[in-house]
């Protein structure tokens, strides 16, 4: 199994290329599902979830094919990829598939919206919280479908197809929000999706399902219209940058006291980031090519962040913002209202002398300047390159086991982080 080791204590300074983002990408990859004809997607980042999704769609009778690269992004390399799911072969999402990546249940609702009919394993439980999928089911019984629960797996039909209906969610929920955008959009009718979730990637989504001719308002909205089409056609369509990557690289610069241009970057994804960042010191400004984030100019000091869905601060920015946070001046609070179990990071943080308690749903972390390095555990993948951000910042030699969890989520994280000066390699085992 991997390892990463990080000698600490360099400042970055360079550029890094921001790849297209993962959680936007699956959706759009089982959005291929819903039309006979092609859907090329460009800046699909190289990663494991990106592999699974693909091995699940050629199983459901997808064809794939690599279709070059896009060299846009400052000689970043995204690729581009065709699906063509001409004939639905199989209705059936087996387990020792769906059981890698939650985000398989995607493929839910486009298969019953085509096909009337779709057998999806029960995603299971997760690392950092349950996650049920009873709202994706809930969304989908309101549009007309069956739904039967039994041996591990989803029963869904719609022998007559699925109708509009208004769905409104008790609680905002992104995945549930795409497989009923995706379903709605082959219905008979229009459907309301009520407290939509609002992330970009969801947008994304959107704007794809309107190049493949569906007909959507609200976009970027909490109330979403979607009349449906009795067919789509095939498109064309960019992954947007990734907000996440964005954000991770940003603590990169800050909690090592550098300066990075983030190519690519879209600041327009990131207001609730960029506030917290400004707010604690750190330098954000328009470069020729992205995003420059520095923390050369001032003292960084700690700031309270809660967070919640979109557009307030991303829970899968929260383990970065810690490991931040434990090298600043001055106390922090930051609570976490998205999901139960993810403070998970945070006995590896105190490992490398990082002072944090955890009270319930909040954490109050007192910075220091004394990070040092340890052999600390990845837990999930947000946890682990906060691991990589605190040994970045730490005195000595730090080395993160179990770092399959990061090539679900950073493409060449190690190559681009040596790139501004880091003193990182992964050791094989």
């Amino acid at each position: 199994m991997d390892r990463i080791r990080i000698l600490g204590g360099v400042p970055l300074e360079g550029s890094i290329p921001i790849g297209g983002a993962k959680n936007a990408a699956l959706p759009l990859m089982a959005a291929s599902l819903l039309t006979s004809e092609t859907l090329t997607l460009s800046n699909l980042p190289h990663l494991a979830d990106i592999s699974t999704m693909a091995n699940l769609l050629a199983q459901h009778g997808v064809m794939l094919g690599l279709n070059g690269v896009d060299a846009q992004q400052g000689g970043f390399a995204g690729r581009v990829m065709d699906f063509r799911a001409e004939k639905i072969a199989s209705t059936e999402a087996p387990y020792d598939l769906v059981r890698r990546m939650r985000a398989s249940v995607l493929v839910l609702g486009p298969l019953v919206a085509r096909e009337g009919v779709a057998k999806v394993s029960l995603p299971g439980g997760c690392a950092i919280g349950t996650r049920p999928v009873d709202l994706h089911l809930m969304a989908l019984e309101q549009m007309g479908a069956e739904i039967e629960l039994k041996e591990g797996y989803i029963y869904a039909k719609a022998p007559k197809g699925l109708k509009g209906a208004r769905v409104a969610f008790p609680m905002v929920s992104v995945g549930a929000t795409e497989n009923t955008l995706m379903a709605a959009s082959l219905a008979d009718g229009e459907t309301v999706i009520v407290n939509a979730a609002r992330e970009p990637e969801v947008s994304d989504l959107a704007q794809c399902l309107v190049a493949m001719g569906a007909e959507i308002e609200g976009i970027g909205t909490g109330t979403l219209r979607i009349k449906g089409k009795p067919s789509l056609h095939g498109a064309q369509h960019a992954v947007v940058a990734d907000r996440i990557e964005t954000g991770s690289f940003a603590v990169a610069a800050a909690i090592t006291r550098g300066r990075i241009e983030l190519i690519g970057a879209r600041r327009d994804t990131l207001e609730a980031v960029e506030k917290v960042l400004i707010n604690a010191g750190v330098v954000l400004e328009d470069g020729p090519k992205g995003l420059i984030v520095s923390a050369r100019e001032n003292d960084l000091v700690g700031v309270d962040i809660m967070t919640e869905p979109y557009p307030g601060f991303p829970t899968d920015m929260q383990a970065q913002f810690m490991a931040l946070m434990a090298t600043v001046k001055g106390a922090s609070m930051i609570t976490e209202t998205i999901f139960e179990n993810r403070f998970m990071h945070v006995p590896e943080l105190a490992r490398m002398g990082a002072k944090v308690n955890v009270h319930g749903s909040s954490a109050i972390v007192r910075g220091s300047s004394n990070l040092s390095g340890a052999q600390v555990m990845a837990t999930d993948l947000r946890a682990s390159v906060s691991l990589v951000l605190a040994g970045l910042a730490a005195k000595g030699e730090t080395t993160i086991s179990r770092v399959y969890h990061l090539d679900r989520g950073y493409e060449r994280l190690e190559e681009k982080l040596a790139g501004c000066g880091a003193r990182i390699e992964r050791l094989k085992e």
